[in-house]
């Protein structure tokens, strides 16, 4: 069966050509305003956006640009981006997405692998790739978007568009489901990133659960913190309303520019990462703030905290819950819940039983395997671990990527053949309860196998022994790691404080500490302890600690002479 993610967008405008397709906050005068009342937003219709995309594939293919080409598109997510992302898919031209956060090294790194034939980038990005030669030897045509000297050569947006602003409604490319239609490269947060091949039979199934698991409907406004995200807006009936914020550094939004956003298009849903989300409840509560609106609050990109939860549903009208969201670039949606059977589940949490994250959506089969870094090429049911098991998590449903491109050793590693299906290994810890539930433990790379004599002693997981230590008053949060010490490998938790509560004396605390650990099962064993000033987050939206730079360090103090 042929397929066009597109297609949405196409009857939406024929049905709603009036209908708003995505506003943009941004400054009325160009920089920073002095107030939000300087704030102001750029819209269009559907039937806008689906004329500037029909305008821009015309132009793209003027240029020499067709289907199975592929375009790096470094744009920021304004009016250009959704116009842009939309004429690509349109033009069977394969988008290739990446994380700008990431780094120098790792965008370098990107980009060779996905040999991309055309650049598609704001001017800072166009400087950035002269700077360090990305796609130097595949790139042949670079287009440039918005404004800004042009010293590069290649075209404007503006001339592509221009040229093919008369030439009508583009003749839509079909392709097979499951031909590739866009590589979305995975942050590096955890491992080295790699290029997700999504087909157009991925992007339908992640618009079928938005629609049946999660009940967007028509005629909602959706704050959109995620540029992807916001693109799945049309296929939902939805409009995408875009804050004035860095998407690779939500952490860094001014909470008084989306909170006007909300109130200005009245959104009823709100995609937050768990920082984000964070920040949001707090500055809400600190200003007596209500969102009386909003039907639900999407949370994803790691596992938010109970207690920021709590706190953002005190701004939330009763009936709208929060839900968090369990993925990956691999494959999303995949679980849910809702914070009224998450904050039940509080108490199992604190004593390290997990972080509930759900059951699966329609259409995903999840299991348990047991925790080995070895490929496995066949599946077979007694893989299947039993309830309550903690092993490796496995997916499988028509979301889930079948392979990542240009790395097949990856591709060994994390998938499993199943009858010309495959389960994706996401690299992630957990278990199964006696109702389905999927209950998370970490990270799989998070773990810490100890050892004593040189033998395997214990495995300690991240997850349900930091949610034991947070529990204490004065820890913000803490981070396993495991540390080399006189020839074995240990396990050490650092530690976070409240920057409102004061420690003066550390070895209490640590006493404190080491009680806790003796009185739970999974954290026995643990006896080292550190204080760190500021967790190093990861690259990607600092959602998730970054565990391997924090073991370095952990490292170093503890052969430096520093106690426990």
């Amino acid at each position: 069966m042929n397929a066009n993610l597109c297609r949405h967008l196409v009857s939406a405008a024929q049905a709603q050509p009036q209908g708003l397709a995505v506003a943009v906050q941004r400054h009325r005068f160009g920089k920073p305003p002095r107030g939000i009342g300087e704030l102001c937003y750029d819209e269009l219709t559907l039937s806008e956006l689906n004329r500037r995309s029909d305008a821009i594939a015309h132009g793209l293919n003027a240029i020499g640009l067709n289907a199975g080409d592929k375009a790096v598109l470094m744009v920021t997510p304004g009016l250009d981006f959704f116009a842009l992302t939309f004429a690509l898919f349109k033009a069977g031209i394969i988008p290739v997405m990446v994380d700008p956060g990431m780094g120098i090294k790792n965008l370098g790194q990107c980009f060779d692998e996905a040999a991309p034939d055309a650049f598609i980038g704001i001017p800072k990005a166009h400087v950035a790739r002269m700077l360090f030669s990305w796609g130097k030897k595949t790139v042949t045509q670079l287009v440039t978007v918005g404004r800004g000297l042009k010293l590069w050569g290649g075209n404007t947006l503006v001339q592509i568009e221009k040229h093919g602003q008369d030439m009508g409604p583009y003749p839509m490319t079909l392709l097979d489901e499951q031909a590739l239609c866009a590589i979305l490269f995975t942050s590096g947060s955890t491992g080295v990133p790699k290029g997700v091949e999504y087909s157009h039979q991925m992007f339908e199934a992640q618009i079928q659960a938005l629609k049946q698991d999660y009940g967007i409907r028509h005629g909602e406004r959706d704050l959109s913190t995620f540029p992807l995200f916001a693109l799945f807006g049309p296929a939902l009936g939805m409009a995408s309303i875009v804050p004035c914020m860095d998407a690779s550094r939500p952490i860094k939004a001014k909470p008084e520019y989306l909170f006007k956003a909300i109130a200005d298009y009245q959104c009823t849903n709100l995609f937050l990462n768990p920082a984000l989300l964070d920040k949001l409840g707090r500055y809400g509560e600190a200003n007596a703030l209500t969102l009386n609106g909003v039907r639900r609050v999407i949370s994803a990109g790691a596992p938010a905290s109970i207690d920021a939860i709590n706190r953002f549903r005190q701004i939330l009208p009763p009936d709208a819950p929060v839900l968090n969201s369990y993925g990956a670039t691999e494959g999303l949606p995949l679980c849910f819940v809702g914070s009224d059977e998450l904050l039940a589940s509080g108490e199992v949490t604190a004593k390290g039983g997990g972080i509930l994250v759900g059951k699966p959506v329609q259409g995903v089969a999840l299991e348990i395997i047991a925790i080995d870094e070895a490929p496995i090429a066949e599946w077979q049911d007694e893989l299947k671990l039993q309830p309550y098991e903690i092993g490796e998590i496995v997916v499988k449903g028509p979301m889930v990527s079948r392979a990542y491109y240009h790395r097949d050793e990856a591709t060994s590693i994390a998938k499993i053949a199943d009858d010309g299906e495959f389960w994706h290994r996401m690299g992630d810890l957990g278990y199964l309860d006696e109702l389905g539930r999927l209950w998370m433990c970490g990270r799989k790379a998070h773990r810490v196998d100890a050892t004593e004599g040189g033998a395997f002693s214990k495995r300690y997981f991240s997850i349900p022994c930091e949610r034991i230590f947070n529990t204490h008053p004065l820890v913000a949060r803490s981070a396993l790691v495991g540390v080399h010490r006189h020839g074995d490998k240990i396990p050490l938790v650092c530690l976070e404080l409240e920057r409102s509560q004061a420690c003066n004396n550390a070895s209490s605390l640590y006493r404190e500490l080491r009680e806790m650990a003796e009185a739970h099962e999974i954290t026995q064993g643990i006896d080292f302890f550190l204080i760190h000033e500021s967790f190093p987050m990861d690259v990607r939206h600092n959602a998730k600690i970054f565990r391997e730079k924090l073991a370095l360090w952990a490292e170093k103090q503890l052969s430096g002479g520093l106690n426990k």
